[in-house]
């Protein structure tokens, strides 16, 4: 089974704009705390001390389940454990600029952890069960088995601001390169410890 969650099948619908995230950009972190893997709870809006990435995705399945009738068939829906493992292989290059990377997805804790510790991830990943980011933000989501599931999306936030959304995302195994690059190209790591410095 572990094949059927690391390997994308060809000819995977391909998510379309729906213009669901437009109104993000430049809009403040909520002052609400989600549950991480780690048992913690973290402050969206007390994320200030770093910059932060925040990827967002459906639901990852368990290796002894066989992925749900007509999953692969939604645009944006297969793809979630690939993306997880995109975060985690690249976590090193995160670091080295100088940020700290979560997930974040609608599925309990209890579900979460199990993924974290089968895939080692060296993040954390929140869990918006009770969907109030989702709520606060006017996220976008669909429903699949009466489950509300977020659609695939990543940020990128300084100073307590979303400062660049990715969406829609795809390929999913390759959102992490993707931000890695932009990070490269528009974000500055020595000039953002010099503000830092000069707060101190």
């Amino acid at each position: 089974m572990r094949d059927d969650f690391h390997a994308l099948p060809d000819s995977l619908p391909v998510p379309k704009d729906d213009g669901a995230c437009s109104h993000l950009e430049a809009t403040p972190l909520p002052d609400l705390e989600l549950r991480t893997t780690s048992g913690a709870l973290v402050n969206l809006a007390r994320l200030t001390r770093k910059p932060t990435v925040l990827f967002f995705y459906p639901r990852t399945g368990r290796p002894d389940e066989a992925a749900p009738v007509g999953w692969d068939e939604i645009p944006g829906a297969r793809g979630c454990t690939p993306q997880s493992c995109g975060y985690r292989d690249h976590h090193s290059e995160f670091t080295a600029l100088g940020i700290q990377v979560f997930g974040v997805s609608t599925q309990t804790t209890e579900f979460q952890q199990e993924l974290a510790r089968r895939l080692r991830l060296p993040y954390e990943i929140l869990s918006d069960s009770g969907l109030a980011l989702t709520g606060a933000l006017k996220l976008p989501t669909f429903t699949f088995s009466s489950m509300t599931l977020l659609k695939r999306a990543a940020w990128f936030c300084q100073a307590g601001k979303i400062v660049k959304v990715f969406y829609p995302v795809f390929p999913p195994d390759e959102n992490a390169e993707t931000v890695l690059r932009w990070l490269r190209a528009n974000h500055r790591p020595e000039q953002q410890s010099m503000k830092l410095g000069s707060q101190s």
